[in-house]
């Protein structure tokens, strides 16, 4: 974020792009994406829609920064991912990794599971699958049988619906995400292996 010499206007302007991006993602959430109006966001903000307008002209530049802001560990880790070895201390950290990236993002992963239509129509559903595919190509090897390579993939969505059915039971949600994780790692474990 862009800071002035005394750290104050360009750091309340990021604190208020900041605020409407989770504000709106709440939004979202709670009523879905087609049916949020800018008003809405600007009245739950209790902010004048220009102010809001300031910020951000549409709702789709809303949840394209929200996207942007969320995914970026996961362009990173995929550009970390693409310069290490393929072996199975790579794919079990980037498993890890990724589990945390999810962990942090969980608000806006559950929006693009609630609203697949809108994301689809939206740009972000072509970055988002562009994410997918970075991934993939990373953990799975392709000289590897094709179960395995399922195995492989099979770990990222382990992690992904681990997020969303196990949201509503009982118990810590750090336990939660250990015993997700711990699946998603014996999966690329038993690919590597090739079991």
């Amino acid at each position: 974020m862009d800071v002035t010499m005394d750290g104050t206007k360009q750091q309340r302007r990021g604190d208020t792009r900041q605020r409407i991006q989770d504000v709106a993602l709440e939004l979202f959430a709670e009523q879905g994406y087609e049916k949020t109006s800018l008003r809405e966001i600007a009245e739950r903000l209790e902010v004048t829609k220009a102010a809001l307008y300031y910020h951000f002209k549409t709702k789709e530049e809303i949840i394209v920064g929200i996207f942007t802001d969320l995914t970026k560990p996961v362009e990173d880790l995929i550009e970390w991912g693409g310069n290490q070895p393929h072996t199975l201390d790579t794919k079990q950290e980037l498993i890890r990794r990724y589990s945390r990236a999810l962990s942090e993002a969980t608000p806006l992963f559950r929006f693009m599971q609630e609203n697949q239509a809108t994301v689809r129509e939206l740009q972000i559903g072509d970055s988002f699958k562009d994410r997918m595919r970075g991934l993939r190509d990373i953990i799975i090897d392709p000289d590897a049988p094709l179960a395995d390579q399922v195995r492989c993939v099979s770990a990222i969505f382990t992690l992904h619906a681990g997020m969303f059915f196990l949201q509503d039971l009982e118990g810590d949600p750090e336990d939660k995400r250990a015993a997700v994780l711990e699946v998603a790692i014996d999966l690329v474990t038993q690919a590597h292996q090739g079991t």
